[in-house]
């Protein structure tokens, strides 16, 4: 048996953490239902042990027979063997059902995640998403694992029950009304476990992200003398968590206790009455050692339930938070029925600011306020809405998937990610060497591989956090190079570099994007000059176009803002 993880993970159910359990539940009915059926296999066989046990004592110690005695011999061998080999069987379907719980929940987070996206941070704490990968879905897992072996220690009990009523009415009694009784008391600490769990996610969540936005603004806050604040703020949160950490360590300390201590004293109170029943003669000598017996097996299926309880527990805590991100709908709506664009580049129309995008054209576009710039990017890329249209068609008509496809906008918050450097700069995971060597070279990068060990094959830490600001921007836009989609929008992709690599970077870009649309955000002179066509923007509106040189001469406020860029 072979595990994958599923292309399509399906439509989950979340109206609740339970239903959303009960669907990853359903999503593999045949393994679910083999898993819960061999789990009951495997406990009613442990079950049936004492009672070959007695029977070969009363059948063929007892009356000395032979014949007996071999025959209930061979049943109880019989028993062990069906019992390992469900066992076995059992093991594997459980962790094949973990599996597809937890890779089932982290394929849906992913996709929630890209369906939110740029909205992401707005809407969702970091540490909440991290929170999910590397915790609950192994809680998740759990619940969906546990309910074999609960199923099978729930029929187990209730087949023990059942032949303790045929030996002795008052000991069935006993197990019958016990077990209720001993799930009840585990259940009056469920509730308080539950609701610490999810006070210590919670902290836990706001942590994680704390402490990621204090990664992230370090330098700034040494610059700015907050480093000793934040700490402070840090330590303390990190105290409120400990505390919530210690308060559910209170809780599941009960429940472990009580998990010994009642099935223990259960235990102790059925081999006492099975005695006394035996020294008044009510019970045989093989039917007190399959008491005794059935007493020493109870353990593992009590302990089972209460160790369900808690998994199930977890799970629920877990699942809850997944279904709180399931929710959460993306700020662009998909349009219901979504219009096809035509192929080829075509007209970009941003309506708000007036801009219009030449096909194949290279464009630079500079603003007084940077702010202005981007949202007309934002805009044009349909992270946010706006009357843009592609084609003529409305972006708010198309489908977000194939606006992805058609117009990348790419920012300096853009993330290298951990792993080799060929594989990171080639988004579609094409393998085209030749292609990275060539985007690579355009974005005046390659100094950067060749200071690299092992080259284009070395290892990218995490963020990318070997390379300075500016290596980390001519690789990310090496990257959106490589990427190659119709319409490129491309925001201050030279801000961190120095004048040398941004005249090379300005005098290769047109080439290696030719016969494309591209869009440069920027008050560089020196890309500006290099642009086919200049749009001016002002308090978000378009105000002039042309020639870099014909904008310096006709239009002053141009001219003012360019010359801020060359001051700076």
């Amino acid at each position: 048996m072979r595990f994958s993880p599923a292309g399509d993970p399906g439509t989950p159910d979340d109206r609740s953490a339970t239903r959303y359990l009960v669907w990853l539940a359903g999503r593999h009915p045949m393994l679910f239902g083999s898993g819960i059926a061999l789990g009951v296999v495997w406990m009613v066989a442990q079950a049936l042990m004492p009672a070959a046990v007695g029977r070969a004592i009363d059948a063929g110690l007892t009356h000395r027979d032979p014949d007996a005695l071999v025959t209930w011999a061979a049943t109880l061998f019989g028993l062990g063997v069906l019992q390992a080999v469900a066992g076995v069987l059992r093991h594997r379907c459980a962790v094949h059902n973990w599996l597809a719980a937890a890779y089932r929940t982290v394929q849906l987070t992913v996709e929630a995640t890209n369906r939110l996206g740029a909205a992401l941070p707005r809407r969702v704490a970091a540490g909440e998403v991290v929170a999910i990968g590397t915790a609950d879905i192994g809680q998740i897992g759990h619940a969906v694992d546990i309910t074999a072996r609960g199923t099978g220690s729930v029929v187990a009990i209730a087949t023990v029950a059942a032949i303790l009523l045929t030996a002795s009415v008052p000991l069935g009694l006993v197990v019958v009304l016990g077990v209720p009784l001993l799930m009840g008391l585990v259940g009056l600490l469920i509730r308080p476990l539950h609701r610490q769990q999810q006070a210590y996610r919670d902290s836990e969540g706001r942590l994680t992200a704390r402490a990621g936005d204090i990664v992230s603004g370090l330098r700034v806050l040494r610059g700015v003398g907050g480093e000793p604040v934040l700490s402070a703020r840090y330590r303390e949160q990190s105290q409120r968590l400990r505390a919530d950490g210690l308060r559910v360590a209170r809780v599941e300390a009960l429940l472990q206790a009580a998990q010994i201590l009642l099935p223990g004293a259960f235990l102790v109170l059925v081999t006492w009455l099975g005695a006394r029943f035996a020294l008044r003669g009510e019970l045989s000598a093989g039917q007190l050692v399959a008491f005794y017996g059935y007493t020493a097996f109870l353990v593992s299926p009590l302990r089972n339930l209460t160790e369900a309880a808690d998994k199930l527990t977890r799970g629920h805590v877990a699942a809850r938070r997944v279904v709180r991100l399931l929710r959460l709908a993306p700020e662009l709506a998909e349009p219901a029925r979504p219009v096809p664009l035509p192929d080829g580049p075509g007209e970009l129309v941003d309506e708000r600011s007036g801009l219009v995008l030449r096909p194949g054209t290279f464009t630079a576009l500079a603003a007084t306020d940077p702010a202005d710039a981007a949202e007309i990017a934002d805009r044009l890329g349909r992270y946010v809405d706006g009357d843009v249209t592609l084609h003529g068609v409305p972006l708010r008509e198309v489908a977000l998937a194939t606006v992805r496809e058609r117009i990348l906008v790419a920012d300096n918050d853009a993330h290298l990610f951990t792993g080799p450097l060929l594989a990171e700069l080639d988004p579609h995971d094409r393998g085209d060497r030749a292609a990275v060597e060539a985007a690579l070279v355009a974005a005046s990068a390659t100094d950067v591989v060749a200071g690299l060990p092992d080259g284009l094959d070395s290892r990218v830490a995490e963020r990318g956090r070997e390379f300075s600001g500016g290596q980390r921007q001519r690789l990310r836009l090496a990257r959106a190079l490589v990427a190659d989609p119709e319409t490129l929008v491309l925001i201050e992709p030279t801000s961190a570099v120095d004048a040398h690599t941004e005249a090379r970077i300005a005098d290769r870009l047109g080439a290696a994007r030719r016969g494309r649309t591209t869009l440069v955000c920027t008050t560089s002179p020196l890309v500006l000059g290099r642009a086919e066509h200049v749009i001016f923007v002002e308090d978000g509106k378009v105000v002039a176009e042309g020639r870099h040189d014909e904008l310096l001469a006709a239009e002053p406020r141009y001219a003012a803002a360019v010359s801020r860029e060359e001051e700076a």
